[in-house]
């Protein structure tokens, strides 16, 4: 099993603003995120097999009620994968490992990690001239958390929360968030633990 790492210094942790440098295809808006999470133990009382309960990091929106994943526009001057581990640590300010199976072509890049697949959604808050309807597309990975950073960029903005899978479906802000959860990231998880397959060491909290 491969991983993929992106080391930023403290000293860098600043969050890009601006649209110069932004990814477009075909009139969408190009998207890179993740959903950030971890495993922990069952609580007392819990069947001593029980299976580990894993628990997904969401973000509050800035604009509205509910919860988000972070993502963010994926720029010219890095790889999505790069995209993604920087808004996590930008939005929700955790680094972690993206881990590998084989690779899946995406726009001609060569995606080798954890690749949940494609989401599609319009925002007019993203309206532009490149994209006129605010259409954007999503590509969205699982990130396995290793840190959680006491400060990072928009902490002033955002707050963390740890949530179950259920929790987190009937918190999300974004209908195709909740796709994004349902159908791409749990069934995902749920296939790699009954092939018994190793995740990275778990972050002491």
């Amino acid at each position: 099993m491969k991983t993929f790492f992106l080391l930023l210094s403290m000293s860098g942790l600043v969050a890009r603003t601006g649209r110069h440098h932004q990814r477009y295809e075909a009139g969408c808006r190009l998207i890179a995120g993740c959903i950030p999470f971890k495993h922990r133990n069952p609580d007392k009382g819990s069947n001593e097999n029980s299976e580990k309960v894993v628990e997904v990091l969401m973000i509050n929106s800035s604009s509205g009620p509910g919860l988000l994943f972070p993502k963010g526009g994926w720029e010219n001057d890095e790889t999505v994968e790069e995209a993604a581990l920087r808004e996590a640590v930008e939005e929700a300010g955790v680094r972690g490992v993206l881990m590998s199976h084989g690779p899946i072509m995406f726009l001609s890049h060569e995606l080798c990690q954890e690749f949940l697949g494609h989401y599609h959604f319009k925002s007019k808050t993203l309206q532009d001239e490149f994209s006129p309807e605010g259409s954007c597309k999503a590509a969205m990975f699982a990130l396995f958390v290793n840190e959680e950073l006491e400060t990072w960029p928009e902490q002033s903005i955002r707050c963390r929360s740890w949530l179950t899978i259920p929790e987190a479906y009937e918190n999300c802000r974004h209908p195709w968030m909740r796709e994004a959860l349902k159908n791409g990231f749990s069934k995902w998880h749920e296939n790699k633990m009954t092939a018994g397959e190793a995740f990275p060491v778990q972050f002491k909290e």
